[in-house]
């Protein structure tokens, strides 16, 4: 049996403070967590959207982690470096309405959704991280650059996020 939304939300550990809503910029995301964080912590979940059940699941977890009164923020970026030339980016579904409807539903305080240029000042990362040998295995093997992109995109999102 699927719940709704609905009832996902009325089971989720309630938030003590006014959830922080739709963040676009870095300073937006650093103002919530000065005005939302601290008691219990501040959690992160990082996603490219398209929130399902699993997701929701995450989010509660770390509600959960950091109590009634801390900060979790669901990340939601279509991450350009994960994909290669032909790879589906410009196909990869884009749901933010319905993605702040779960993330909220979960316990989340506030969905931080930035553009590329937020994430990427100037188009280009100023620096990546590469996974080596290991990132030409699996999908890898594939897909080349791929795990340099997540690797990359994760790092920038845990600096701007700053999870305890």
């Amino acid at each position: 049996m699927s719940l709704s939304a609905r009832d996902r939300a009325a089971s989720a550990r309630p938030v003590r403070h006014r959830p922080a809503g739709l963040l676009r910029t870095a300073e937006d995301l650093r103002d919530a967590a000065a005005r939302f964080g601290a008691p219990g912590g501040n959690a992160v979940v990082m996603t490219m959207g398209a929130l399902h059940e699993g997701h929701a699941s995450l989010v509660r977890a770390a509600r959960e982690r950091v109590g009634d009164q801390g900060f979790v923020v669901v990340t939601v970026f279509v991450n350009p470096l994960q994909f290669g030339a032909g790879e589906d980016l410009d196909r990869y579904p884009r749901t933010l309405e319905a993605d702040l409807e779960v993330a909220f539903g979960a316990g989340a305080s506030a969905v931080f959704a930035p553009s590329v240029d937020e994430v990427y000042p100037g188009g280009e990362p100023q620096v990546r991280i590469t996974a080596g040998p290991m990132g030409e295995l699996l999908e890898g093997a594939s897909r080349p650059g791929h795990f340099d992109g997540m690797l990359t995109v994760v790092a920038k999102l845990l600096h701007l996020t700053a999870p305890d």
